[in-house]
């Protein structure tokens, strides 16, 4: 493991670039995004989500969200509709051709990646991985022996 946090900043943002163009080769293929992926993959679950939701989750700024969510509405993906309970915010949904849309796309990525038999099990890298998450948002972790009192405590990019 990286014994510096340069070290580990590295590993990390190497993985996740590496991940991102192995995952974009394949939605090469249907003409999709990475970011689009990630709208459609939240939009999966069912339940809609707001445009806040969507922007952290495909890592977008609100802006290029609003022009993504656009696109993805013109291809019959994804539509709009004002959210019931708060009628200031609006809830985006897949279509049924989004939903097969979406089908596909992870049929294919999670195809691709199970070609990947040297990795840690799925589970096994998730629970580090959800590790590594809680300790640098501050939060506790399932280990708890593994961050201090002090360091959990501390506000993630706050100043020193």
């Amino acid at each position: 493991m990286a014994r510096r946090p340069q070290e580990l900043l590295h590993l990390l943002t190497r993985a996740e670039r590496l991940a991102v163009r192995r995952v974009q080769c394949v939605l090469d293929e249907f003409e999709c995004s990475v970011e689009a992926w990630r709208v459609l993959d939240l939009l999966s679950d069912g339940r809609g989500h707001n445009m806040t939701a969507l922007a952290d989750h495909a890592f977008l700024p609100a802006p290029s969200l609003t022009k993504l969510m656009d696109q993805l509405v013109d291809q019959n993906l994804v539509y709009r509709r004002v959210d019931p309970a708060d009628r200031r915010r609006v809830l985006a949904h897949l279509t049924p051709r989004g939903r097969q849309r979406w089908q596909v796309l992870a049929r294919e990525v999670r195809a691709d990646w199970d070609d990947l038999e040297h990795l840690p099990a799925g589970e096994e890298l998730d629970g580090l991985l959800a590790q590594l998450a809680e300790a640098l948002e501050g939060r506790p972790t399932t280990d708890p022996a593994r961050v201090t009192a002090g360091r959990a405590g501390k506000a993630v990019g706050r100043a020193r």
